[in-house]
């Protein structure tokens, strides 16, 4: 099976429906995604809607779950809150209660642990360290898990008896997944922050098994301009073209 592992859409419909191009020619089987459809981006039902349509599994975010009105606002920074604020009024009814409907984990695949965050946490916690991945490898059910949240394409991978090393992915990275125990972030499809401005997203295939990072380009400024027209902080147009 060949599945397309998408995250942090964040209301850039533009990269997502890029992305979904992408990997329709490539022919997976399922597209999951692991969370944060909205908050940031000016097209917070275009990208329910796509979900709703394409995945085969979508989980929660924390600006979603923010959305929702079950999480603080003041627990964001201020782009970040007024993005959300804003969402709130303009999001579909419909979308809304779709976005109602998602966890921020999934635990019921026998082999892959999907988590928006991680393990440990699956709303907040950003993994990016070393030391981190090795307490989600501790405490995580599965020898491999997905994990959204940080923005950033990367791998964590632990062999028995050592400690976590870990790497940033760039497009076309493929690493075998038949031994060892790993934690794997896509990076993010509407707001890249690894240098990258392309959406990023991950090829997992199951026979093998094997990942392979990919990145698509978009119209970024189609996206940018789409934020400023909504009256959005200016800084998320700009960051788009710099993937930061």
């Amino acid at each position: 099976m060949r599945i397309a592992v998408l995250s942090d859409i964040h209301g850039n419909r533009h990269a997502f429906e890029a992305v979904l191009d992408a990997v329709d020619a490539e022919g997976v089987d399922e597209i999951w995604c692991l969370g944060d459809l909205v908050g940031y981006g000016a097209d917070p039902d275009a990208c329910c809607e796509l979900a709703a349509r394409h995945c085969r599994v979508c989980l929660v975010g924390n600006h979603d779950l923010a959305v929702r009105g079950d999480i603080p606002l003041d627990e964001f920074s201020t782009g970040a809150r007024v993005a959300a604020e804003w969402t709130q009024e303009v999001i579909a009814p419909e979308n809304l209660e779709f976005l109602r409907s998602l966890q921020p984990q999934l635990l019921d695949r026998e082999e892959v642990g999907l988590y928006h965050a991680s393990p440990r946490d699956p709303v907040w916690e950003y993994v990016l360290s070393t030391l981190l991945a090795d307490l989600c490898l501790d405490s995580q059910p599965h020898r491999v898990c997905l994990i959204g949240h940080s923005h950033v394409a990367l791998s964590f991978r632990r062999e028995e008896g050592e400690a976590a090393t870990g790497e940033t992915r760039r497009e076309g990275d493929s690493i075998d997944l038949s031994r060892h125990e790993w934690l794997l972030n896509p990076g993010s499809v509407g707001q890249p922050r690894d240098g990258d401005p392309r959406a990023a997203w991950l090829m997992l295939e199951s026979d093998g098994p094997s990942a392979t990072w990919r990145r698509t380009s978009y119209d970024v400024a189609g996206a940018a301009s789409a934020i400023r027209a909504a009256r959005l902080p200016e800084s998320l147009a700009e960051r788009l073209e710099y993937g930061q």
